[in-house]
């Protein structure tokens, strides 16, 4: 039980502003600019099928990695790492030859999050120069501009020489977390909506960023537990919290990841197969209840001993670990459905 509150003291860690974070000291054009990565070398992967890594991971004994036999690839994009919580994370955009960045990285969001899709596919998680979490919040417009884009420009490389070199054809799976979906947005925009690669799209797990449901001129918002080629996505909060900055009546995809609809009905904890915490030995059951509210997804208040201490209401970080298993599932679902439908 300790565990279960250790780890949501984590969530108040990274989801709380913090006067102690280090701060970019100048704007993008006054400071340097890390060496971009080299996507033919193993080590620019964060996961990749042909190298062991956090992704190939699963929490106990009831779930098993199948990338060596997957049809289906998956291309996952990690959220912001770079929280400016050492010393020498001042620039606006995060190194890629730090090993103990990258440690921090494959540890948390590789090994938590990329890993539930290990199920389904194939996983490939690039290393990117990603954004300083300053840059979302930054008043220095063109700074923020360029920081993004450098970022992108990274995910774009990555995702050009996957197609060119590893997906020889295969459907794929876009999934991503917070700055992730910052950036994989104008991903699929540039190679899915409208393209021809747009056939080749399983589904998109964009979540952790608000999505406008007219984002896509194409793409829409998933609809059933089983439906191919559209996207799910959705920002968790405590139930009856929205966030200062959330205007009523907002026109987001917001998919309730226990019954895989964008409908406003109340699914029930018992829906919730299992929610991975911390050290991701296991799996807990049963842990949260979700709704769809008006552009976010509200979820109860998890209890165990010590929950009456945690008084934040932003369950950010938890957006893929609340609903570990279910999200799982549904991967799973969806490429089977989608090979299927295109044998």
């Amino acid at each position: 039980m300790q565990r279960v509150i250790l780890f949501f003291l984590i969530f108040f860690v990274f989801t709380s502003c913090s006067n102690k974070r280090t701060l970019p000291q100048t704007n993008f054009d006054n400071g340097p600019i890390h060496t971009a990565p080299n996507y033919t070398q193993m080590k620019y992967w964060a996961a990749h099928p042909d190298k062991e890594d956090m992704a190939d991971r699963v929490p106990g004994k009831n779930f098993n990695d199948n990338q060596a036999t997957a049809k289906v690839d998956v291309f996952f994009l990690y959220p912001t790492i770079y929280m400016g919580s050492e010393k020498d994370q001042n620039q606006w955009n995060a190194p890629v030859d730090d090993e103990a960045f990258n440690k921090k990285v494959d540890e948390s969001a590789i090994l938590n999050q990329a890993s539930i899709f290990n199920g389904a596919g194939r996983v490939f998680a690039p290393r990117y120069r990603q954004a300083h979490i300053h840059a979302y919040f930054t008043k220095d417009k063109e700074t923020k501009k360029k920081a993004f884009a450098l970022a992108y420009s990274d995910i774009k490389k990555a995702f050009e020489y996957y197609l060119e070199h590893y997906n020889n054809g295969r459907p794929i799976i876009i999934a991503s977390h917070s700055q992730g979906t910052t950036h994989a947005g104008p991903l699929m925009t540039e190679f899915f909506d409208g393209k021809p690669l747009q056939k080749k799209l399983v589904a998109a797990y964009t979540v952790g960023m608000e999505v406008p449901s007219d984002y896509f001129k194409e793409i829409r918002g998933c609809q059933t537990p089983s439906e191919t080629g559209c996207i799910c996505s959705w920002r968790t909060w405590e139930k009856d919290f929205v966030p200062d900055y959330h205007k009523p009546g907002n026109n987001f995809i917001v998919t309730n990841p226990l019954t895989w609809t964008t409908g406003t009905e109340y699914a029930p904890k018992e829906l919730n197969k299992g929610a991975v915490l911390y050290k991701f030995k296991k799996v807990k059951k049963q842990l949260v209840s979700a709704k769809v509210h008006d552009g976010v997804l509200w979820v109860d208040k998890p209890k165990f001993f010590g929950s009456a201490f945690i008084k934040f209401k932003n369950y950010h970080v938890g957006d893929f670990n609340l609903f570990y298993v279910n999200i799982r599932e549904n991967a799973i679902l969806r490429a089977k459905e989608y090979l299927k439908k295109n044998p």
